[in-house]
């Protein structure tokens, strides 16, 4: 059993740690097994930005590749934030704030990212009625809970009774904020935003019920999901379709314009280089996201990236991959085609072929 009183002890300086730090993974890393049966993770390497005003959501609607306007207060959606050449500056789970602050647009996204790009967004404010400000570290979210796998659903409901019953729902309670993310080996994934001492208080019995991990809980998990997060490591290296950001619901082609929105558009339906991400197992635990990969049938050059990694329990890495499709059926290898294999796995949704 965890030593609780050493835990609980340094929770809160996790919680509020810089960006710069690491959290530890409570001595060792889960594996995609733990995971399944059921886990929890503080996780403290996400930062929120939050957008208010009269125009936040306009504002949000006309800079994402997502629907912001009609997003409703039950609701937790993905978009993307691209360049003007519509590639990827970073990818964010968003909501609105409950009724007490209506105007109120959250965005999570990597903490490591969150400062350039919280001040780019800014640059467009113009003369829009919206201010964006660094909400990680306010109270009703200075904690935050990952859990996910087969037993996590009833070990959070000990606590918070009503759950979103379906991904991408969402429900405020006096404890927090709970969203429901895509399912992984199965089961939901929830993240519970909490304060500090709510966290603290709920994560003994969490633990207790569960397996303890950190933030390569959390992100395998992710991995094992399909869902993607753009990192410093891959910014503007991906259209949203190279990495499925559109099969996950990231995308919406009705509504009005956005940076890059023009090519996003026609990587959708006039693109020639057939690519998706995929999933996959490598022997090497030190893999990490900005890793080319390279098939031995044309060593010459990398046919893809890795988008996410993380360590699996086993002494390797699992990791998203963006790849060419008909590199799927051949041998293919991280750093160079004389590097560690990959090794294929199923996604939870299907990839269609689409040219981008």
């Amino acid at each position: 059993m965890p030593n609780w009183t050493e835990t609980l002890s340094s929770l809160g300086a996790r919680f509020h740690q810089d960006e710069a730090s690491q959290v530890e993974d409570f001595g060792r890393p889960l594996t995609a097994a733990e995971l399944a049966d059921g886990f929890v993770a503080p996780v403290t390497d996400l930062g929120l930005i939050a957008v208010t005003g009269d125009d936040a959501a306009s504002f949000l609607h006309n800079q994402l590749t997502n629907d912001v306007e009609h997003l409703g207060r039950a609701q937790a959606r993905l978009a993307g934030y691209c360049t003007p050449k519509g590639r990827l500056q970073a990818t964010f789970l968003y909501w609105r704030s409950p009724s007490a602050d209506p105007d109120t647009v959250y965005l999570q996204l990597p903490r490591a990212i969150q400062p350039p790009l919280q001040k780019r967004l800014a640059m467009f404010v113009l003369r829009a009625k919206a201010k964006l400000r660094d909400a990680t570290d306010e109270a009703p979210f200075a904690a935050v809970l990952g859990l996910g796998g087969a037993r996590a659903e009833s070990a959070l409901r000990r606590h918070i009774d009503t759950l979103p019953d379906a991904p991408y729902g969402k429900i405020d309670h006096p404890l927090g904020t709970v969203v429901r993310l895509a399912d992984a080996f199965g089961a939901p994934r929830y993240l519970w935003l909490a304060s500090a001492e709510a966290a603290a208080n709920a994560l003994p019995a969490l633990g207790g019920d569960l397996a303890l991990g950190g933030n390569q809980a959390w992100h395998l998990a992710a991995i094992h999901a399909g869902v993607p997060q753009v990192t410093l490591a891959t910014q503007e290296q991906f259209v949203p379709q190279m990495i499925n950001l559109e099969l996950l619901g990231g995308v919406n082609f009705k509504k009005g314009c956005y940076p890059g929105q023009e090519i996003v558009a026609r990587s959708q339906y006039l693109g020639k280089l057939k690519r998706r991400t995929a999933l996959a197992t490598v022997e090497n635990a030190a893999a990490r996201a900005g890793d080319e990969v390279f098939s031995t049938a044309d060593p010459g050059q990398p046919c893809g990236m890795i988008v996410n990694a993380a360590a699996n329990g086993l002494g390797g890495a699992d990791v998203l991959v963006e790849i060419k499709l008909d590199a799927l059926e051949q041998d293919v290898r991280q750093g160079s085609a004389a590097g560690p294999q990959l090794r294929f796995q199923h996604m939870p949704y299907h990839l269609d072929a689409l040219d981008v």
